[in-house]
């Protein structure tokens, strides 16, 4: 199988080295690796120039975007730009972030369970932080979700989903809409990956409504929407966190990213999950 990784990067040059490596010793390389640098002000790039004059599968694009993080829909146009360079040229294509260090054989067992289960469109292992010297899981979802700095796509799963949305909410609306097109996502959760900087370090004031506006835009409806924000908050152990996802989609125009059809599969399946976990 052909893997190809986009790895978009913004201002990582504190944990770029260390990232880049544990992907060039993996087990089973990468066939194309293209990095994504997002404007960034330090020295990503100079990093980034050493291991593509070194290693010729490696390359890399300059995106003079506007450098203020924008959650979701920043990283995702950045993805972007390097999935044009692949032109399909892939049958595993992944989207990984500049702050993540794999086990050696992360793209080995990845790669194996896409050859095993050819129903598998998605699949990746789990991420963990680094919390009073220890690395715990990370528990801002389940283990069953393949979380988007480590994530990888069947080809044929990728084109039927339309890729990523430019949207907050885009590493979950991908996998809703992957099982909507008969797809299975399957984490291998022995996997465990370092995640440097933990989710939502760099998020500013203006992205505390994000997350509420991405429910909206995946048409969860209201009730959804509470259920799944006070789940959130409780895992984050913050009121705040749920009064401004709830402010968020109430306040959120009806700018959807996906159909009517597609939307009234996602609330279905995500009722069926809750009852599953009540009975």
């Amino acid at each position: 199988m052909k893997i190809s990784l986009i790895i978009p990067v913004y201002n990582e040059s504190q944990y770029l080295n260390e990232v880049l490596t544990s992907i060039v010793e993996q087990s089973l390389l990468p066939n194309k690796i293209i990095i994504v640098n997002d404007n960034s002000t330090d020295n990503t790039q100079q990093i980034i120039d050493l291991f593509t004059s070194k290693y010729p599968f490696i390359t890399s694009i300059y995106n003079t975007s506007t450098p203020s993080h924008q959650p979701g829909s920043k990283v995702v146009k950045a993805f972007n730009l390097g999935y044009i360079q692949l032109k399909d040229n892939f049958d595993i294509i992944g989207k990984f972030d500049g702050d993540i260090i794999l086990p050696k054989d992360y793209f080995k067992r990845i790669s194996d369970i896409f050859y095993e289960h050819k129903n598998v469109g998605i699949s990746g292992g789990n991420l963990y932080i680094k919390k009073n010297e220890k690395w715990i899981y990370e528990n801002i979802a389940e283990k069953t979700k393949v979380r988007g700095p480590i994530k990888l796509y069947r080809k044929q799963c990728f084109q039927d989903i339309g890729g990523l949305k430019e949207s907050m909410g885009w590493d979950t609306v991908d996998e809703l809409l992957a099982q909507y097109h008969g797809w299975e996502v399957k984490t291998d959760p022995s996997l465990h990956v370092k995640h440097l900087k933990p989710t939502g370090a760099t998020y500013t004031k203006s992205s505390k409504y994000k997350q509420g506006e991405a429910f909206k835009k995946m048409r969860y409806g209201f009730l959804l929407t509470l259920i799944a924000s006070a789940k959130l908050a409780l895992k984050k152990r913050s009121f705040t966190f749920f009064y401004n996802t709830i402010k968020g989609f109430l306040k959120a125009k009806n700018e959807f990213i996906v159909t009517k059809e597609e939307g009234i599969f996602i609330r279905n399946l995500r009722w069926r999950n809750i009852k599953k976990k009540l009975f």
